[in-house]
């Protein structure tokens, strides 16, 4: 009779394996288009979160939008903040090219303070016309999960298509703002322009 042979795992190899698959799935939010529907499945703002933060890791500022090599990189919020505490939790204790990350959550557009990323809440949409004027020449990557954001002039837009997850990229708008969006980035990516708007 053939043998074969059982492994067996301690409770603290076990809980070691399953924390490493858990945080694989992290990682594997950003490289494909996830759906938002399964069994046991992160919530959409999970996924969004998540996504603002692998966007840090596929833009370049330019040198002077940070005064040296540790200056965090500021997310923001304007408007209401539908992440509630998984923003946080997604980017603690996290860092990219020794750079930390400090979650900061504006009410309107005129406590705005300077930030790498911002995503301007749906609460804004009847003002975005104004807030992308007034974020002319500001260096920030701006993002949205409003209806033709990247088409108006935002950068990246957050869609939900057949309960997935997916992201629209205005390039003109980054390269304007001195932004360099990873060709990594982009083949994952709609690409979008303000001319299909017209």
């Amino acid at each position: 009779m053939e043998s074969f042979a059982l492994q067996v795992f301690s409770p603290l190899m076990a809980l070691h394996i399953f924390m490493r698959i858990s945080y694989i799935v992290i990682i594997l939010l950003f490289s494909s288009a996830l759906s938002i529907t399964q069994t046991i499945s992160p919530t959409e703002y999970q996924v969004k979160a998540a996504f603002l933060y692998n966007f840090a890791k596929f833009v370049e500022w330019s040198p002077e939008t940070f005064s040296d090599t540790t200056t965090p990189i500021v997310i923001g919020i304007l408007g209401e903040d539908p992440f509630e505490a998984d923003l946080d939790t997604i980017v603690k204790d996290k860092n990219i090219n020794g750079r930390e990350f400090v979650v900061r959550r504006f009410q309107a557009l005129k406590e705005l303070e300077q930030c790498h990323i911002l995503f301007i809440s749906s609460s804004e949409q009847k003002d975005m016309p104004k807030i992308l004027r007034r974020l002319r020449n500001s260096g920030m990557l701006t993002v949205s999960e409003v209806e033709h954001f990247a088409h108006i002039g935002g950068m990246i837009n957050l869609v939900v298509e057949e309960n997935k997850v997916r992201f629209e990229i205005n390039v003109e708008a980054a390269e304007r703002e001195g932004l360099k969006i990873s060709s990594q980035l982009l083949k994952l990516a709609r690409i979008v322009s303000e001319k299909e708007n017209n």
